[in-house]
């Protein structure tokens, strides 16, 4: 029997039959890792996905659901129901891994066991020497919630040039493909299944530093993302996950005076966003974030009630939370709005963090 910790690889697919038929033969045949089930759980989707994995790999666990749970819960549903492993791994559906990924990472989270999860480098599918927007080298967030990487500014994507392949603790590490240590997950609880998709996994991360853990890059470990496989970055849908959950993740995990602070400053520089979309004849974001602000203020009942009892449950695992943490060290105390926009800075290495 093998030594190595076991490890839960969930992928979880909603109608992308065809980046299942390109990847995971790529993932069965560059994983040589003895001690592994791949697990892909779908999200009823109807493009015969769940029949292709079983047809084609009888030795991958599948679940299928009957609906739609979004990233957050079809996770969350997917590891309570078959996952076994010390270490899960969350993997998109159209990420191709590259040889000695995943025990790069297991190596990795085996010595730091004050890390409650890691990323690798991620690099984009079609443009192999340039970062990939959803991870690139590992995640960060400014003083006013918004979040970015080293290697991604916005819109902006960096070249690859080994500057950013040092091991680097980082606020956040990326869903598109993220190693979370087992013994956590149990402790802190899984995905926050209200944001159905998008920011869920910064969220989890917020909370793990809260709780005295620490995030991860690791780019000695590689993965090549397609990016924007089920939505487009011009989806007003996505618009809408984007922000809003935006906007609850700082609810949720500031203290209350910050969050206030930082959630008006915020819902400004939001609207000034919108006006520039508009500007642009980018109509369907606009309405992505018209929508996203509409449901933040409108149901803030339900969302107060959430704070409070995610405040309360922060508190019984780390009484240092008792009047909120606010922002852990790892946090870009600037704008990173004013530093692209206005002093047009394009890069990770350009800031003084």
């Amino acid at each position: 029997m093998s030594t190595d910790p076991k490890v839960s690889v969930i992928i979880l697919n909603y109608n992308t039959v065809k980046w299942l038929q390109k990847f995971l033969p790529v993932l069965m045949q560059k994983t040589q890792y003895d001690n592994l089930e791949v697990i892909v759980a779908d999200n009823h989707s109807a493009d015969g996905s769940i029949e292709f994995v079983r047809k084609n790999f009888p030795s991958i666990k599948t679940v299928y659901f009957e609906k739609n749970f979004g990233f957050a819960e079809g996770n969350n549903r997917a590891i309570a129901a078959l996952a076994e492993g010390e270490y899960i791994v969350l993997l998109n559906s159209d990420i191709e891994v590259s040889p000695r990924w995943l025990d790069t990472m297991v190596a990795f989270m085996e010595q730091h066991p004050d890390a409650a999860a890691c990323q690798p480098k991620i690099l984009s599918y079609r443009k192999r020497n340039e970062f990939e927007y959803a991870g690139a080298a590992g995640g960060f967030i400014d003083q006013y919630g918004y979040v970015f990487c080293r290697g991604r500014f916005f819109e902006v994507c960096e070249e690859d040039h080994a500057q950013y392949d040092s091991v680097k603790e980082v606020f956040w590490a990326s869903g598109a493909c993220m190693m979370i240590r087992r013994s956590v997950w149990r402790q802190i609880g899984g995905l926050d299944d209200d944001f159905f998709m998008h920011m869920e996994e910064i969220d989890w991360c917020w909370r793990a530093h809260l709780c005295g853990y620490k995030l991860y890059c690791v780019p000695q470990s590689v993965v090549y993302h397609v990016g924007a496989g089920t939505l487009t970055k011009q989806n007003p849908r996505k618009t809408y996950f984007n922000y809003r959950n935006n906007l609850l993740m700082l609810q949720k995990n500031l203290s209350c005076v910050t969050a206030w602070r930082v959630l008006l400053f915020r819902l400004i520089l939001d609207h000034l966003s919108l006006y520039r979309h508009l500007a642009h004849g980018h109509f369907a974001i606009c309405t992505g974030i018209l929508l996203a602000h509409r449901d933040f203020l409108v149901h803030q009942p339900k969302w107060v009630r959430k704070r409070m009892a995610n405040q309360k449950f922060l508190r019984n695992v780390n009484p240092q939370v008792r009047f909120g943490l606010d922002f852990p060290r790892v946090v870009y105390n600037g704008d990173i709005v004013v530093d692209h926009f206005l002093k047009q800075k394009e890069s990770f290495s350009e800031l003084k963090l």
